[in-house]
């Protein structure tokens, strides 16, 4: 999982720099999707999207899975602004039972661990069959608590980030890349 920086052709002027290009996102989703598909090859995975954040990464992840899977949604708090309050609550649960099943959880970033452990945890005690993570980005001098995604876009530095999902009070969300915004 390189560190990889990139520069699209139109920039948003609030943007300081881009760490991860439209077409270095795209391009490993597509492998992430590759591997998924060898790894579950006569399953039926069932991917958790994560609300917001990580619904572009699941749209084009799953169009990169080869093979049948199903798709809910569950939302959880920790944010307020640029900043974590350290206390997660679920906000919105799944709508079908994950007993018995091949579950991916499909996460636009692992900072502090914190909201990972936390829906682990909840989904651990529904008794699937197997339980993974997947994240476009992981950035792990930030974590409060060990957590491992199976999965992993890219590796990024300690920085706010924002763009393909990831907001700051809902804005910059459908930004094509990666980027760091300025102060």
């Amino acid at each position: 999982m390189p560190l990889v920086h990139g520069t699209p052709e139109k920039v948003n002027t609030d943007i300081k720099k881009v760490l991860v290009s439209e077409g270095q996102i795209l391009a490993r989703v597509k492998e992430l999707g590759n591997q998924i598909s060898k790894d579950y090859a006569g399953k039926n995975p069932v991917l958790i999207g994560i609300l917001k954040g990580s619904v572009f990464f699941l749209s084009d992840l799953m169009r990169a899975i080869s093979i049948d899977c199903c798709v809910d949604f569950m939302s959880l708090a920790s944010y307020s602004g640029d900043k974590s309050n350290g206390i997660v609550r679920l906000l919105l649960d799944l709508r079908e039972s994950i007993e018995g099943r091949d579950v991916l959880i499909v996460e636009d970033i692992v900072d502090t661990g914190l909201t990972l452990s936390y829906l682990e945890n909840i989904l651990k005690t529904r008794n699937p069959r197997s339980l993974e993570v997947c994240s476009l980005l992981d950035k792990p001098d930030c974590r409060k608590i060990s957590v491992q995604a199976k999965y992993v876009g890219f590796s990024i530095p300690n920085e706010f980030v924002v763009g393909y999902g990831l907001d700051l009070n809902e804005k910059y969300r459908n930004l094509p890349y990666i980027g760091v915004l300025k102060k």
